[in-house]
């Protein structure tokens, strides 16, 4: 079984996070995409980051009713911040059958260099990556385990659609409806 494996803080999770979700299932033939929520990303120390039971919760509603799509909260057992390299491994124990494959988006690869045991993360892993318009990807695109996709793109960020909770103003049609709702019930 080949799964992807799309980290993220997911705050919140919006439609252009399903989109890249859908689009790597289907052009890379996976069966399943998992999206691991990180309760401390160590590289956005001091964002605003909502609370990691709201956003876990805002995953699974967001996901409901796709059986290709799973939310994985294994971070959420381990010391923060949460590191790629330590959850992969934790997750290879955890399912040892299971191919893992990395989605990311073309900033993040471009930067890959400082996430903890990247070179480990290089040669275990298959990295799909999206791109993201302004970010070629750096050195690390042209390594033989990583892919390049470019695919539908939607640009949301997560910044602007809290930006627009703070002010009241409607967050329809840039994220699920069942995520919108919790989030003007819950973060006010």
């Amino acid at each position: 079984m080949k799964v992807g494996l799309f980290f993220g803080s997911f705050n919140p999770i919006h439609h252009g996070h399903l989109i890249i979700g859908q689009y790597m299932l289907d052009q890379a033939k996976l069966d399943e995409v998992w999206f691991v929520v990180s309760p401390q990303n160590p590289l956005k120390k001091g964002k605003d980051i909502m609370d990691a039971e709201h956003r876990l919760n805002m995953v699974k509603l967001a996901i409901k009713g796709n059986e290709k799509f799973k939310v994985e909260n294994i971070e959420f057992s381990m010391p923060t911040p949460s590191y790629t390299a330590y959850t992969l491994r934790k997750l290879k124990e955890k399912h040892s059958k299971i191919e893992f494959l990395l989605i990311m988006g073309t900033d993040n690869l471009q930067h890959l260099e400082k996430w903890k045991d990247h070179e480990e993360i290089l040669m275990e892993y298959e990295i799909l990556s999206y791109f993201r318009e302004g970010f070629p990807g750096g050195e690390f695109s042209k390594n033989q385990k990583v892919r390049v996709m470019k695919g539908p793109m939607l640009n949301i960020s997560a910044s602007y659609v809290r930006g627009l909770v703070r002010m009241d103003r409607s967050i329809q049609y840039l994220v699920p409806e069942e995520v919108a709702s919790y989030m003007t019930s819950k973060m006010k």
